[in-house]
């Protein structure tokens, strides 16, 4: 490494895997390793992107912080799922997807060797981008069990100190599928105000749960309501992955400077993609397009629990992944990702450098590959595992 800021940043190894998969040129390999998805947008959304590729105005730099259209939308869309109002014009800046959003809020918030903390496992992009802009992760883990995953509320709230610039919160997250919820928002309201420091509130796939409830956003928590900056994406509950929208909304005093990182580092958003992400969001339909996508991925997840029943996998409680203890196979990740992609014809990500638990886990994806794909999903471990 040439520079220091790259020393601790190794990857996330899911492009090693993808292009091991693409390169294999195999109809029967099955694409269980990266977080696309074949359930198509919303049709107002490819109707507007089709449309805006003769409107002159979206092939502009301007506006910096977002068009208007996207920036009402996005402002409107998270206020009403946190039970409050905010302004577009002060709350609100657009974003080129969500970990540029991430990233240009941890640039504006984020002191050089400060702590940032977050549940583990969790995606490796995260933690990267803490460490790229110099913080350092502080990992609290979140236990396995036959339901799924749980975070304590009280030891997420104890590892916020004085030398914590923020909490990053992804729910569900990535790549458990772990759900938090109002417990964990009352531990955090006492410990962030003690420290005055910030929740980051990836929102990603905050509507895409299992259990048929609705978000609990923490900015609906009275103790948060001025703490929490969200930061929200067209990729995964829209299913507009190659748009690369998002959106940052939070309080006026943190959103000028998440505004000046913006236009120091990425500039502008994709402008043929600002106004299909507004309609999208708008639509009148826009929650039953996210149930009914929820409901196949759901349906997936299910039965590829089902088909590993005698494999030591982790139930997720929404999102897009489910993971494999590779520890309790007697393998690494490496190596069971090695043995699945030769043996069983499944490409999938070992979590390398995902936290500390990562180092034991297998991620597959389910929300690329339909039902019948995965049918034989025993006999593709049984080849590769026994």
């Amino acid at each position: 490494m040439s520079v220091s800021r790259l020393r601790h940043i190794p990857g996330i190894g899911v492009d090693e895997i993808g292009d091991a998969a693409d390169a294999a040129h195999d109809p029967e390999l099955l694409r269980l390793e990266n977080l696309d998805t074949d359930i198509r947008p919303p049709r107002v959304a490819l109707d507007v992107t089709r449309s805006a590729i003769d409107d002159d105005a979206a092939n502009s730099y301007l506006p910096f912080q977002g068009h208007t259209a996207l920036r009402d939308a996005a402002a409107a869309h998270v206020g009403r799922i946190a039970g409050r109002t905010y302004d577009p014009a002060a709350d609100c800046v657009s974003v080129a997807g969500g970990l540029n959003g991430v990233l240009n809020v941890l640039l504006a918030v984020v002191e050089p060797g400060q702590e940032v903390v977050v549940c583990d496992p969790i995606y490796a992009g995260l933690i990267n981008r803490i460490r790229l802009v110099g913080g350092v992760p502080r990992h609290v883990r979140c236990t396995p069990g036959p339901d799924g995953w749980a975070t304590d509320p009280d030891e997420l709230a104890a590892a916020v100190g004085p030398n914590t610039a923020a909490v990053l919160v992804m729910s569900p997250a990535m790549p458990t599928g772990a759900v938090l919820d109002r417990a964990h928002w009352d531990a955090l309201a006492t410990a962030t105000a003690e420290h005055d420091c910030w929740i980051v509130y990836d929102a990603a796939m905050e509507r895409i749960r299992f259990d048929g409830r609705a978000p609990e956003h923490p900015a609906s928590h009275p103790g948060l309501t001025d703490r929490t900056i969200t930061v929200g994406s067209a990729s995964k509950e829209l299913r507009l992955i190659g748009w690369r929208v998002g959106w940052v909304v939070g309080p006026p005093r943190i959103m000028a400077d998440v505004n000046l990182v913006g236009m120091t580092n990425v500039v502008c958003q994709v402008g043929i993609a600002q106004q299909a992400v507004a309609a999208a969001l708008n639509s009148p339909d826009a929650d039953a397009d996210v149930a009914a996508a929820t409901r196949t991925w759901q349906q997936r997840s299910d039965l590829v629990l089902q088909q590993l029943a005698d494999y030591p996998c982790v139930r997720p409680d929404g999102g897009w992944s489910l993971l494999v203890d590779t520890a309790a196979l007697g393998l690494t990740p490496a190596q069971a990702s090695d043995r699945l992609f030769r043996l069983g014809k499944a490409a999938a990500t070992p979590m390398t450098g995902w936290g500390p638990q990562g180092a034991n886990h297998l991620r597959l994806v389910f929300a690329n590959e339909p039902v019948e794909h995965l049918t034989d999903l025993r006999d593709r471990f049984r080849a590769a595992f026994g």
